[in-house]
């Protein structure tokens, strides 16, 4: 395995802010030698409510997928007070550099998922849902096709500015702009997916006290209206933020460890071989 580190700067940032406060890629890649074989790719952004990054959520669930033979990515994006669009161009970006790298670093240019944790899944569902917008691409310098995700597996995510919303994740998110209807609305991502966006992994948990399994639900009906390929899990028991939802991530804390959740990685990973075979 190589592992590879970077900084991801939006060109408008260049020049503009310190290299400490940029976002930060890094990359885990396997099959480094004379004749590599060339895999799909996932990229993970970690949760957090757009306020903190969840470790749990990044370099464990890296291994994993790394074991399953692909290569794996973090994205350890800004958050507030940087608010939207950035992190969303950020991950963009992130997607067109793996892309431009692929012969380099034997990723299929076309098989590159990304996952994504709590607010973390509302970044990777955000680009699933904007990659064809020109406010996303179009500062990049980028084409819509060099930033559209091949597929996305979210683990409870923030969808919804609604009724059932997780309101931090969308005051860290807007900053000033969180009053504004019409940002709220352009953010709360059951009105935004459509045909276009990509097959979809999902799971929740119904006892979900911080972020309400309707945020799945909403999402699922959503992507069911608009025909997009979807697989959800709702499992019965379990706090929010349980990453891989065993003793290695659970932090010491006991209801973190729950071992009917713990299937989803395979589950994912059974998805992951079906959409790729």
């Amino acid at each position: 395995m190589k592992l590879l580190s970077w900084k991801v700067v939006l060109p408008q940032d260049e020049g503009r802010i310190r290299e400490e406060e940029a976002a930060d890629a890094t990359a885990y890649l396997l099959d480094w030698g004379e004749e590599p074989k060339k895999r799909p790719a996932v990229v993970i952004c970690p949760g957090g409510g757009y306020r903190h990054l969840s470790e749990r959520e990044g370099e464990p669930v890296a291994m994993k997928f790394l074991a399953m033979g692909y290569h794996a990515f973090i994205l350890r994006y800004r958050l507030a007070p940087v608010t939207f669009p950035a992190a969303l161009q950020e991950l963009a970006l992130l997607l067109a550099q793996i892309r431009q790298h692929s012969e380099e670093w034997n990723v299929e240019p076309d098989k590159i998922v990304i996952s994504g944790f709590s607010a973390g899944g509302h970044l990777a569902c955000s680009l699933g849902a904007f990659w064809n917008q020109e406010f996303v691409y179009g500062p990049l310098g980028l084409t819509a096709e060099e930033i559209r995700p091949d597929g996305m597996i979210l683990s409870y995510p923030v969808i919804t500015s609604g009724p059932h919303k997780h309101a931090g994740s969308f005051e860290k998110l807007l900053g000033d702009e969180a009053g504004n209807e019409e940002k709220r609305q352009l953010v709360s991502l059951e009105f935004q997916v459509g045909p276009h966006t990509p097959r979809t992994f999902l799971w929740h948990t119904a006892t979900d006290e911080t972020v309400p399994v309707e945020n799945s639900l909403l999402l699922a009906d959503a992507l069911i209206k608009n025909h997009v390929n979807l697989e959800l899990h709702i499992f019965p028991e379990g706090p929010h933020g349980l990453a891989l939802a065993t003793e290695d991530t659970s932090t010491g804390l006991k209801e973190r460890v729950v071992p009917q959740c713990q299937p989803w990685i395979d589950l994912a990973g059974v998805w992951l071989k079906n959409f790729y075979d």
